[in-house]
């Protein structure tokens, strides 16, 4: 659990950034380790649309959006977790809003 923090580091800004980059940044390392993972099986020439269709895309562009798509699901997730796992504190902290009270 995180610890406690002001309002004023709140409205500032710096919670909300240090949050960010421990999301993102493992999110970044997993994407990576879950391509390889994915590639080491699947050749990214085989790919097929849903209807049949070959996807004619070059290999870099195929490890591109997969990455890509990876890491969106990957820190998504773990946003999700770190709003669940914040106090009622923290989400209801006060960061300058005058209404409604």
């Amino acid at each position: 659990m995180l610890p406690r923090r002001s309002a004023e580091m709140y409205f500032s800004g710096v919670v909300v950034k240090q949050r960010a980059l421990t999301i993102l940044w493992p999110a970044f390392l997993m994407a990576g380790v879950l391509e390889m993972l994915v590639f080491a099986v699947v050749d990214p020439a085989d790919l097929r649309w849903f209807g049949g269709e070959s996807l004619n895309w070059s290999n870099q562009a195929v490890y591109t959006v997969t990455f890509l798509i990876f890491w969106a699901v990957i820190a998504t997730a773990g946003a999700l977790m770190a709003l669940l796992d914040a106090s009622p504190e923290e989400i209801n902290a006060d960061r300058g809003r005058t209404w409604p009270r």
